[in-house]
């Protein structure tokens, strides 16, 4: 219990960037109708199952289409 303490102040921030990363993707995912490759289910699915990070980071490198 006492490890957890000492590294729950580089979590809480960690966990907080991951969840208002996942939010913003998804809402992004929801607003728009055109990907660069996939659809919107295959996106929100991703998104989703790699919620840790790399759902979100693949949505903006490889789904995301250039306005």
């Amino acid at each position: 219990m006492e490890n957890i303490k000492e590294i729950l102040p580089f979590l809480i921030p960690l966990i907080i960037a991951e969840f208002v990363l996942l939010f913003v993707t998804i809402t992004h995912i929801l607003t728009h109708q055109h990907y660069k490759h996939g659809n919107r289910i295959l996106w929100l699915f991703i998104a989703i199952l790699g919620m840790q990070f790399i759902g979100p980071i693949l949505y903006f490198l490889f789904g995301k289409e250039d306005a």
